[in-house]
C-alpha cells in the first residue's frame, strides 16, 4: 500500500482515499494531497475544496492553472522539517569550514594536503527568509555559536538575530559571509540569487540554497565562483530536477550537490495535520497553514 495512504488511514480508518491515477469518480473528490504533480492532473474535479502540498513549498500549487481560485491551498509544516533543515544547513557550513569535499577528493587521488579551517569569525550567516523554517534554522545556528543575520519582507524580531527588512538588504549582505536562501518562491524572489547580490557579501563568501532552484541565476553562480566572488556553494535545489548529467555544476569541485534532500516530509508525522485539514475543508473553516495566494506563501 502507498505509505501516505497507510499513514492517513491509521489516523482515521474511515477515510475514503484514492491514489492517482486510479481515481474512479472525480465527482467524489473534495480534497487533494500533492507534490510536484503532473500538469492538468487536477482538471475536472468539480467538488474539490482544498489542496495541500506535502511540504513547506507551495509554488507547484500556485502555478497550476488547473486549480480554481476558489480552492483553498495549504502546506505541511511539522517539527521534523525544521529540525532536518537546521541540521542540513549546519552540516553544509561545517563542510565548507573544514574542507570536507576537498578531503574526499584528496582521498580519491591519494593526495595528502592540509587546509586551515575557515575561522568562525569569518562565518557570519545571513538567512534570507525568516518564516517558520528560516527562524528555526537561525535559532539552531545560534545554539551552535554562529553569528546570524536575517532578512525578510517585513522585519522580524528573533532574539540574538540581527534582522533586516526590504530596505536593509544591502546592509544585510555586507554583514554576511554565508548566505542561506530559505525564501518562498514568488515573482519578487525568483532570480534573487544573482551576481550583484553575491558581490555585496562580506568575503570570504559562500552560498547555501535550500529553497527553490529558480531563486538562483545559475550563470551568475558560475561567474561568481570563477572570479572568486564566492568561495563555493552548497545546492540542494535546481531549476531542473533531477539535475541533467551534462550540467556544468557537476564538474565544479567547489559546488556541493545534494538531490533535494535537505528536509523530507515524514508521512507518519504529517498525516494528522493532513487529516485535520481535510475535516476543516469539509466544514468550510480556515485550514491550518493555509496559503495566501496574493503573498505566494
Amino acid at each position: 500500500m502507498n505509505p501516505w495512504k497507510e499513514a492517513l488511514l491509521r489516523i482515521d480508518a474511515n477515510l475514503d482515499i484514492e491514489v492517482w491515477p486510479r481515481v474512479e469518480n472525480k465527482d467524489r473528490v473534495t480534497f487533494a494531497v500533492c507534490w510536484n504533480h503532473p500538469k492538468k492532473v487536477l482538471d475536472g474535479y468539480p467538488n474539490l475544496k482544498a489542496v495541500t502540498s506535502l511540504g513547506a513549498g507551495v509554488d507547484h500549487l500556485l502555478k497550476d492553472v488547473a486549480i480554481p481560485k476558489s480552492v483553498k491551498l495549504a502546506r505541511v509544516m511539522i517539527p521534523s522539517l525544521k529540525t532536518q533543515m537546521g541540521e542540513y544547513v549546519l552540516n553544509a557550513i561545517q563542510n565548507y569550514r573544514f574542507y570536507t569535499a576537498r578531503y574526499v577528493d584528496q582521498k580519491r587521488e591519494a593526495y595528502w594536503s592540509k587546509h586551515n579551517p575557515v575561522p568562525k569569525e569569518d562565518c557570519t550567516v545571513g538567512i534570507m527568509g525568516l518564516g517558520e523554517i528560516g527562524s528555526a534554522v537561525a535559532e539552531w545556528l545560534l545554539v551552535n555559536g554562529y553569528e546570524v543575520n536575517g532578512w525578510s519582507r517585513s522585519k522580524k524580531n528573533i532574539g540574538g538575530v540581527q534582522c533586516f527588512d526590504d530596505s536593509g538588504l544591502d546592509e544585510f549582505l555586507s554583514r554576511t559571509n554565508i548566505l542561506v536562501c530559505l525564501l518562498p518562491l514568488t515573482k519578487e524572489t525568483s532570480g534573487i540569487l544573482e551576481l550583484d547580490v553575491f558581490k555585496k557579501l562580506k568575503p570570504p563568501a559562500f552560498l547555501i540554497n535550500v529553497a527553490r532552484g529558480t531563486h538562483l541565476v545559475e550563470e551568475d553562480l558560475i561567474y561568481a565562483l570563477d572570479t572568486k566572488v564566492l568561495q563555493g556553494a552548497c545546492l540542494d535545489v535546481f531549476e531542473e530536477e533531477p539535475l541533467p548529467a551534462n550540467h556544468l555544476f557537476w564538474n565544479r569541485p567547489n559546488i556541493m550537490i545534494t538531490p533535494h534532500t535537505a528536509s523530507i516530509t515524514d508521512p507518519e508525522e504529517a498525516a494528522e495535520l493532513i487529516v485535520e485539514n481535510y475535516k476543516r475543508s469539509l466544514s468550510g473553516i480556515e485550514l491550518l497553514n493555509e496559503v495566501d495566494r496574493e503573498l505566494g506563501y
